[in-house]
């Protein structure tokens, strides 16, 4: 059972459910982990930053319940995928690509999504993770800019990335051929083989023409604002 995201989740709504286990990826909230500590029920806290560390946990969490086999052919699975969007991309032109998970202050998406920007045949700019300088990114060039803002969907104001003037953007190449993206949220920061997805929606803002325009994927040439 989902209760809801680890951030947001109350102490009391996962105790209500009375679990045998409860799976929580950073961030979350630490009073509620204590109060669940409190009472004895088995708690897996999980904090991936690379692909590395996701496969690692999809076989930790899928031996805890009694289905290792399971788990790695969930990992089987998204490694194929994320190989076979590499080989289409490996003969296209790499583009500089700068992926944010955060707008205020700027922060750069995590390692795995620097990874699937890899695959997807970009090159990522900035440091994954990391709060980023506006003039630094500015100072790149980059040719695609992709928001996935933790917590907002698909809501991200794209309009206000490409034109404010804090962030001087405006004469970069992304923006000038308006190549200025959002990717749904639980499609890039969940830690889970919805990745896949993230993956081939990074593919088709780096590549439209190869790739076309995959679901989950928002242009700023679709919605103002």
């Amino acid at each position: 059972m989902i209760i809801a995201d680890s951030w947001t989740s109350k102490a009391d709504e996962i105790l209500a459910a009375r679990p045998d286990l409860v799976i929580a990826a950073v961030p979350y909230q630490e009073t509620a982990v204590v109060e669940i500590l409190k009472t004895g029920i088995r708690f897996l806290g999980l904090a991936p930053r690379t692909l590395d560390d996701i496969y690692t946990d999809i076989a930790l969490i899928s031996g805890s319940v009694g289905s290792g086999e399971s788990g790695l052919k969930v990992i089987s699975e998204m490694q194929a995928a994320i190989d076979d969007v590499r080989r289409q991309t490996a003969s296209l032109p790499r583009k500089r690509v700068f992926c944010e998970e955060w707008g205020k202050p700027v922060i750069a998406s995590q390692p795995w999504v620097a990874e699937l920007v890899d695959a997807a045949g970009g090159d990522f700019l900035g440091k994954p993770g990391a709060q980023c300088s506006v003039e630094e990114i500015a100072r790149q060039d980059p040719e695609v800019i992709v928001a996935a803002w933790c917590g907002v969907g698909d809501r991200v104001p794209l309009a206000r990335i490409a034109s404010a003037s804090g962030r001087g953007w405006s004469d970069t190449a992304a923006v000038r051929n308006s190549q200025v993206y959002c990717i749904s949220d639980e499609l890039l920061n969940t830690p889970a083989p919805t990745l896949v997805k993230g993956l081939r929606a990074l593919a088709g803002a780096i590549h439209p023409a190869a790739f076309g325009h995959p679901p989950g994927l928002r242009s700023i040439t679709q919605i103002t604002g």
